[in-house]
């Protein structure tokens, strides 16, 4: 199993924090969200990593070439960060679908037993990972589920249509890799491509019929990284104290 990283995009919505250095970058105990990222990929036997860069590439280039150790990563530059959603960071990546593979947000922080989960769980072409609790917000990216697959995917459906929510880690094996690819070439040759995000292949896919499992991870730790609020969360779990650093060392 491999892995994409959607790291281009700055995080505007955490400035200051992210005036210079990317969403990405930001500390976390001592490693940065990419470091830990990694780290946890690497105890989980991940080999071969591919981190799409954008906003500030080089800082996030120089965090990658000074790791010590790690899996073997490979950078690509999605030089369109600016003017485009996530969907085009995928097409830059599309070479490196050639594997089984999993698809993780850059502001996605997870903890090593929940990718355990994903990484065994029972075989299927395209698995999205979710979460489920009692209630949701706008910001969340929200599941329509029929029994364990997955039927829509978006920030908008309403609580009746709710399920639990996708974390931002998806896992691509088989004809999957296929069906995504080529998934995403239909919605970048049409003029909504630059502006859509790669769920949003997701949930045309399940809406014309395409099976879409889920891997449910209730219970175990994850946080995204939107806002100041999300970025004090992280650092509360992931290692803002000699407890979580403990409790999620990876190396």
């Amino acid at each position: 199993m491999e892995a994409i990283i959607l790291s281009a995009g700055r995080g505007s919505r955490l400035l200051p924090l992210t005036e210079d250095l990317p969403k990405c970058l930001l500390p976390i105990g001592l490693t940065t969200v990419l470091g830990l990222q990694l780290d946890t990929l690497q105890r989980a036997g991940v080999e071969k990593v591919t981190v799409v860069t954008g906003f500030n590439a080089d800082m996030v280039a120089a965090e990658i070439d000074n790791r010590p150790a790690g899996p073997k990563v490979k950078k690509l530059f999605n030089p369109f960060y600016q003017v485009a959603d996530n969907l085009a960071s995928c097409w830059m990546a599309r070479k490196a679908m050639k594997n089984d593979f999993l698809l993780i947000n850059g502001d996605t922080l997870f903890s090593p037993k929940l990718l355990d989960i994903v990484l065994t769980s029972p075989s299927a072409p395209i698995a999205v990972t979710i979460d489920k609790k009692e209630h949701y917000d706008g910001d969340d990216m929200k599941v329509t589920l029929d029994g364990a697959r997955l039927t829509a995917i978006g920030k908008t459906l309403t609580p009746q249509e709710t399920n639990g929510e996708s974390i931002g880690m998806l896992r691509f094996m088989g004809e999957g890799r296929k069906i995504f690819k080529n998934e995403i070439k239909s919605l970048m040759t049409n003029n909504k491509g630059t502006k859509s995000w790669f769920l949003s292949a997701i949930h045309g896919m399940a809406q014309n019929g395409i099976p879409i499992e889920t891997i449910n991870i209730q219970g175990n730790t994850w946080s995204e990284l939107d806002t100041p609020e999300d970025y004090e969360i992280c650092r509360r779990l992931f290692g803002n104290s000699e407890a979580a650093r403990a409790r999620f060392s990876v190396l």
